[in-house]
């Protein structure tokens, strides 16, 4: 409903440029300047016309500019405006000899450095064809995503890439690329972090490497935050995702970040007991404190699990289907969409499943407006070893309109047969790929 809206408002805002406005902001069939009548039988009712000029006043205009062989038109002249005389007393006007020569030809204007940039003393600003360019280094500019651009690697940087796709990571990248996939880099570093700034820091250079390549998209750089044991407050998870970040941003500019996680109020909906009690058992994940990273900008991706939803709420009288559109609608409810990119991760797909279970489980966070894409564990091993693997595979290939929105977390160090036969096994059903890199 809220998608379906946005698109209202953003048709009635540019159809209004044009003369054209929703009913909210539209003038009524009684109004002279009223052109409903030109529009088609069916035409939407939120759309209605409004004459910018009439076709009388048209053409009155068009006299007026043309009279008297254009007499207005050629008498017509700029607006007053703030201009300079150059040859009054203390006027201040760029001599001849201070322009910049060339024809044009030449590609770089004078005193341009070799990558075009005008050389600038420190704390000046300058530019290049209008594009502003300072001298200070504190300048970073930013594109449309509010992420840095990416910079010309050096050649170091290029070496340690060169090196990172040799390693078998690497090599799976390259391959989940000739399958035509959507790829992300799914790792740890939590414990890094952990371990201090030189573990955390050697795990960075190599995450970044392996990231820097062009079919790269993003990386998820930590799993269960919150809910595993790695952390014992929100200050440590908040000092971690503003490490991971910053460090991120700069080995692997321009790459989206994302985490996983779970917040096990979500799926309680109204039941006030049911979110104390999570509130107790899972004391940093209540949704505030997951929240705070999404406003503060750290992460472009939220993944959501959805493990919990199956039998962990039966104490409420919530079952598994409940649980499941309790925690969507909350989602949505919460706007987190306008925060960052939603995922949900699903891990209860692997065994024996029904039809209605894979629909139910991979299209409705997507259909409902509060996931934008579902993250899908083809094998899951258990506690004690047993390994459970997605057996539902002809049922996930009849989501085919919604494919590019399903993504597999596979480990490539794990192939099922070998990484070639897994990848093509896997392309089939999903367009996008989380690559396990330990």
């Amino acid at each position: 409903m809220r998608s379906t809206l946005r698109r209202v408002l953003a048709v009635g805002a540019a159809l209004a440029l044009i003369g054209v406005a929703t009913p909210g902001a539209a003038y009524s069939q009684a109004d002279p300047e009223s052109c409903n009548e030109l529009l088609g039988p069916d035409t939407p009712a939120y759309v209605v016309c409004h004459w910018l000029a009439k076709p009388d006043e048209a053409l009155g205009v068009a006299l007026f500019w043309g009279a008297d062989d254009g007499a207005n038109l050629k008498g017509a002249g700029p607006v007053d405006g703030k201009f300079i005389d150059c040859s009054a007393a203390g006027a201040s006007c760029p001599k001849p000899e201070d322009s910049v020569e060339g024809d044009e030809n030449s590609p770089l204007p004078e005193g341009a450095g070799d990558d075009g940039a005008p050389q600038c003393e420190a704390g000046q600003q300058c530019s290049v064809d209008g594009h502003d360019a300072g001298g200070s280094s504190e300048r970073v500019a930013e594109n449309s995503s509010g992420l840095p651009p990416a910079t010309t690697p050096t050649p170091t940087q290029d070496a340690a890439a060169a090196a990172a796709a040799q390693t078998p990571a690497g090599q799976a990248i390259t391959a989940a690329k000739a399958a035509q996939f959507r790829i992300w880099i799914d790792t740890e570093l939590a414990d890094d972090w952990k371990a201090g700034p030189e573990a955390f820091a050697a795990a960075v250079k190599r995450i970044g490497a392996l990231a820097s390549r062009p079919e790269v998209a993003g990386i998820r750089f930590t799993s269960q935050l919150g809910y595993n044991k790695t952390f014992a407050t929100n200050d440590e998870i908040k000092a971690f995702v503003a490490a991971a970040s910053d460090a991120l941003r700069q080995a692997a500019p321009g790459k989206r970040l994302g985490v996983h996680t779970v917040v096990p109020e979500l799926a309680c909906g109204a039941d006030d007991a049911c979110k104390a009690e999570m509130r107790k058992r899972h004391p940093l994940l209540n949704p505030e404190q997951v929240e705070s990273p999404l406003i503060a900008g750290r992460v472009d991706q939220l993944s959501l699990d959805t493990g919990l939803l199956y039998g962990g709420y039966d104490t409420w009288k919530i079952n598994a289907e409940q649980a499941h559109r309790n925690q969507w609608i909350q989602v949505r409810a919460r706007s987190w969409d306008v925060l960052t990119q939603v995922a949900a991760e699903e891990t209860g797909l692997v065994g024996q499943v029904s039809a209605d279970q894979v629909a139910i489980r991979l299209s409705v966070p997507v259909k409902d407006g509060a996931a934008q894409q579902v993250n899908v564990w083809t094998r899951v091993q258990g506690t004690q070893g047993a390994v459970n693997r997605l057996t539902a595979w002809d049922e996930v290939k009849k989501l085919n309109p919604i494919q590019r929105r399903l993504a597999a977390v596979y480990d490539p160090a794990s192939p099922e047969a070998d990484l070639a036969t897994d990848l093509k096994k896997l392309s089939e059903a999903f367009g996008q790929i989380y690559l396990t890199v330990t």
